[in-house]
């Protein structure tokens, strides 16, 4: 049986750039729905139809915060592929804070592009070099001061795994690992990093080093 192409949409204001990620895609048998030179343009193009991907430059010049513009873009109910030159650290960050999947920088060869759309448009969350470059060069990103226990609990559940298998890996009860995770999330609100679902605590562990690997598309919520 043929798997379905995943579903494309590019958000930029370069025209070229546009044209170019819409051949490479081509090339892969990828589905572009729709491509646009702003975030408002893209949605009135769908009109509400749901796309796979969104990959989206981090500089838009549309005056949008670059958060707000990646919230607007999940609302399609895709994964959003940050595709920027990556020279700031701080948008990159605000971008990861709001739920993108990852970075690619512009200057990456066409394969490595192409891969990064077909991993996020799989589920997975990129764990790359600009991702870390980021986060190291942003003074203002918040460490959270996790407990060895609070550790142990975050990456096992962040890379998947059933709060119920959490339990049995660790040795403690399912009531105990959720207030465990119920803490880790306080910990993160008060970082101003807050966490309130399954992939959000995936983000902050990749962000935060606990997984320091690619890690594979979240398993069902628990």
């Amino acid at each position: 049986m043929t798997a379905t192409p995943p579903r494309i949409a590019i958000v930029d204001d370069h025209e070229a750039v546009r044209l170019g990620l819409m051949a490479a895609c081509a090339r892969e048998g990828f589905d572009v729905l729709e491509e646009a030179a702003g975030v408002a343009e893209l949605m009135a193009r769908l009109a509400g139809r749901s796309v796979d991907v969104v990959v989206l430059d981090l500089s838009l010049g549309d005056g949008v915060p670059i958060a707000d513009n990646v919230r607007v873009a999940l609302t399609t109910g895709a994964g959003v592929l940050i595709h920027s030159i990556a020279d700031r650290p701080a948008g990159i960050r605000e971008a990861l804070a709001a739920g993108a999947a990852g970075v690619v920088p512009k200057s990456s060869a066409t394969a490595v592009v192409v891969a990064a759309i077909r991993a996020v448009a799989g589920g997975q969350v990129l764990n790359n070099l600009e991702w870390a470059t980021a986060i190291e060069a942003d003074a203002e990103f918040a460490a959270v001061q996790l407990g060895r226990r609070e550790r142990e609990v975050l990456s096992l559940y962040a890379s998947g795994l059933p709060l119920r298998i959490v339990s049995e890996r660790i040795g403690i009860a399912p009531s105990t690992v959720r207030e465990y995770l119920d803490r880790i999330r306080v910990k993160y609100v008060d970082a101003g990093r807050p966490a309130p679902t399954k992939d959000d605590l995936l983000r902050r562990a990749v962000e935060d080093g606990l997984l320091p690997e690619t890690p594979q598309p979240s398993l069902a919520h628990a």
